[in-house]
């Protein structure tokens, strides 16, 4: 069952950003990709209010550098669009299960991204988690 509203457009948009974002490193991590924009969509809080629709979080100003590279705008294989039915299944993994932010640095994770501390690394990405004071709702979405 969907934890948000769907359509086919938005399964393929999420699955082109699944892949533009993390397709080196393998299923697991453009799911850990997918959990983020699905923690942003549903916590309602800090950078992230009102984020109502897949293309409201995808698009969102400087959230996603895949969508400005060519790479994004190409057709979703079924394979992405299966991750990101999993993602919008509500199927969540460490260290993205209340991870609100990620990012590639060029070595290791600093310790905080946007004030908010880093709670693991899979392969390239580091992953941060808000405290409970600055989203309390990210730990009541699953």
């Amino acid at each position: 069952m969907a934890v948000v509203r769907v359509t086919d457009a938005d399964i393929d948009l999420l699955a082109r950003l699944l892949r533009a974002e993390a397709e080196g490193e393998g299923e697991l991590g453009m799911l850990l990709v997918g959990n983020v924009g699905i923690n942003r969509m549903r916590a309602d809080c800090s950078d992230f209010k009102g984020l109502r629709s897949v293309n409201d979080m995808v698009y969102q100003a400087h959230a996603f550098e895949a969508t400005t590279k060519g790479y994004f705008y190409q057709r979703p294989r079924e394979s992405e669009r299966r991750l990101a039915r999993r993602v919008v299944n509500g199927e969540s993994f460490w260290p993205a299960k209340y991870s609100l932010w990620y990012f590639r640095p060029p070595g290791d994770c600093p310790d905080t991204w946007y004030n908010q501390p880093h709670v693991g690394r899979y392969k390239l990405h580091c992953f941060y988690e808000p405290t409970a004071e600055e989203c309390e709702n990210v730990y009541n979405t699953f």
